[in-house]
């Protein structure tokens, strides 16, 4: 039983034919006419082949990375079981050699030739539809954002010289591919002041998004300042009439505004002056549900959902403000506040139950047991809900500096200092104390952090440093196992500190400022990762090795790359990776990747002190990388 066929042609035949079968196997004939149908070579598969596709590379001399690619033929074969299943075919024997696969969803792939700036592509459509393709001589495999396809073809006009004709259920669509290369694809929406934070609705995946801006106006401010300049300058009685379609609200897309804020920079108010607003966002509509302008000078810090003990409302929302914030000559402010809201209209908008005033600034807020944490100035307290605000119940004031996160896991608390970086907190219930028994010994500045096991937490500097930290087991167990908590209540550290320390783990500098860390996958049924996010804008990703052999090999391959692959400016690489902190281990990935780029006989000369070969190298690497996007 025959599953699928693929044919490969030449200049002026066809001279190989892949045939899957429903044992398992993809087994490669010949069509020369002295030996036809004679079987070349059988590759085992893990599943029946469901599609099957040849994919020629051509040779290139110089191409776009500036090295020398030779031509390749790639046979796909798309499994049932949803993996796509690449191996490279010789094209005078036949013979089938280095064989790599990936998931693609839960459908079995289709595959389907397509091309791209001018070059043979393929378009597999499984779960949502990916393209492979080569860019600067090497293969991607990237998602495409666009809905599930089930059928496609190449197609060409005059209008779309590159197209791809694909049925999406009762409907045919046309569409180009263009971007290539780009690993994410983005969708812009428009705030109204710059977002400081964002929380996840639980019910309905929606984003509430809090954003303030300091000596700015509001948005019915720089609206009014405008229209008087349009009656000033006289615009409307000059025929214009762009000022007439402001006040009438009508939407011209021909024209563009004159006095585009976006261009010509948002008018400046006095510093003490503060706008701040809260927005719902629906992020698969990119529409706003919800917006709401915070008075008084009000500017939002922090947010987080919450679930108190009194089920009333379900779902809460909190949100730390200050009012009268002022950071020179010295720092001050009128007021803090905790507003806790209350999702209505199935959580597409937000109702204010009441608002609680306090002593400092809200940096931080976090939902734990039932209750709120806040971190105000160096103190963390514990809050509960109230009729007319909200009640506390207890508070720890030995933090030396100011508490900007707060994570909890079980009965611990995790609280990263904007100056002493984390510190490990218990409460005891029966006593409604809050202790705190570990915090590190290294003063960082704290700007990000995340919970990533038990014992672990992972944190970011402003210099720059992606680190993490691990209570030592035995110190765990220990604290764990005290069942009336005296080790940690009578346990005295030593110059204010902590009795106990954290162990740093890992140390890597990035080189830019990390303003978010948060552990994700972003393939379905890959493991996590943790990514950040830099203030310049890039997204990294810290994977974490399963085996001790792919240790040992990218050790080697990074030491390698160091030695025979140094930067262009002279500057040394370990030197860069450790310039706060000695790099411990973590492997740059970055340098890494740059192995395909260097020429080949430096890639077989790298390659034989590795005991491996170029092919195997770039096999690795692609698994790696497949491992995480």
């Amino acid at each position: 039983w025959l599953a699928d066929i693929a044919l490969f042609r030449r200049k002026t035949k066809v001279s190989l034919l892949a045939v899957g079968s429903y044992d398992n196997t993809v087994r490669i004939l010949s069509l020369d006419p002295d030996d036809c149908l004679q079987i070349l070579s059988v590759q085992s598969v893990s599943s029946a082949p469901e599609s099957l596709l040849f994919l020629e590379v051509q040779a290139s001399i110089g191409g776009e990375d500036g090295a020398d690619h030779p031509a390749n033929l790639f046979l796909n074969s798309g499994l049932q079981n949803g993996v796509l299943f690449r191996t490279v075919v010789d094209m005078v024997t036949g013979q089938l050699s280095d064989s790599r696969s990936r998931f693609l969803g839960l459908k079995p792939p289709k595959l389907f030739s397509i091309s791209v700036r001018g070059r043979s592509a393929m378009l597999c459509l499984s779960s949502r539809p990916w393209l492979g393709y080569i860019h600067r001589g090497h293969f991607h495999l990237t998602p495409l954002s666009y809905e599930t396809l089930e059928f496609a073809a190449p197609f060409s006009s005059d209008q779309c010289a590159e197209g791809v004709v694909s049925v999406a259920g009762d409907a045919l669509r046309i569409f180009m591919i263009d971007r290539l290369g780009e690993t994410f694809n983005e969708t812009v929406v428009p705030l109204r002041y710059t977002p400081r934070k964002f929380v996840l609705q639980p019910k309905r995946k929606l984003l509430v998004i809090i954003e303030s801006d300091q000596g700015a106006f509001t948005a019915e401010e720089r609206e009014a300042a405008r229209k008087e300049c349009f009656e000033a300058g006289g615009v409307g009685e000059n025929g214009n009439g762009n000022a007439d379609q402001m006040e009438n609200g009508a939407d011209d897309e021909d024209k563009e505004d004159p006095l585009s804020d976006e261009q010509y920079g948002y008018p400046k108010a006095e510093s003490e002056k503060w706008v701040s607003c809260i927005r719902v966002l629906d992020p698969k509509t990119a529409t706003t549900t919800c917006l709401l302008e915070l008075q008084d000078n009000e500017a939002a810090y922090s947010v987080c959902t919450v679930n108190f003990h009194d089920k009333e409302y379900g779902t809460l929302l909190a949100v730390g403000t200050v009012k009268g914030m002022q950071f020179w000559p010295k720092k001050n402010l009128v007021a803090g506040f905790i507003h806790i809201y209350r999702f209505v209209e199935e959580g597409k908008s937000l109702e204010l139950l009441h608002k609680t005033q306090v002593e400092g600034v809200p940096l931080a807020l976090c939902q734990f047991q039932g209750r709120l944490l806040a971190g105000i100035g160096p103190v963390l307290r514990l809050y509960d809900l109230g009729k007319k605000r909200l009640l506390r119940k207890c508070e720890n004031k030995l933090f030396p500096n100011t508490i900007i996160s707060i994570q909890t896991y079980r009965d611990r608390i995790y609280v990263g200092d904007i100056q002493e970086s984390f510190h490990y907190c218990k409460y005891r219930r029966d006593e409604n104390q809050l202790y705190i028994f570990a915090d590190d010994c290294v003063p960082r500045w704290l700007t990000a952090s995340h919970h990533v096991d038990f014992d672990t937490m992972a944190g970011a500097d402003k210099f720059g440093n992606v680190y993490f930290v691990r209570l030592p087991q035995d110190l765990s167990e220990e604290i764990e196992e005290d069942p009336t908590g005296g080790k940690i209540k009578w346990e005295q550290g030593k110059l204010n500190g902590a009795p106990n320390k954290v162990d740093e783990i890992v140390q890597f500098h990035v080189g830019d400022v990390v303003t978010c860390l948060q552990k994700a996958s972003m393939i379905p049924g890959g493991s996590e990762s943790i990514m950040y996010g830099t203030v310049m804008g890039s997204i990294g990703a810290l994977h974490a090795f399963t085996s001790r052999d792919d240790v040992d090999f990218f050790s080697h391959l990074e030491m390698h790359m160091r030695q025979e692959y140094p930067p262009l400016c002279g500057r040394d690489h370990m030197a860069y990776r450790s310039a706060y902190f000695p790099v411990k281990d973590v492997i740059d990935g970055d340098l890494c990747e740059q192995f395909p780029t260097l020429p080949m006989d430096l890639q077989r000369k790298i390659a034989d002190e590795l005991d491996r070969t170029p092919a195997e190298i770039l096999k690795k690497l692609e698994d790696a990388r497949n491992k995480i996007i």
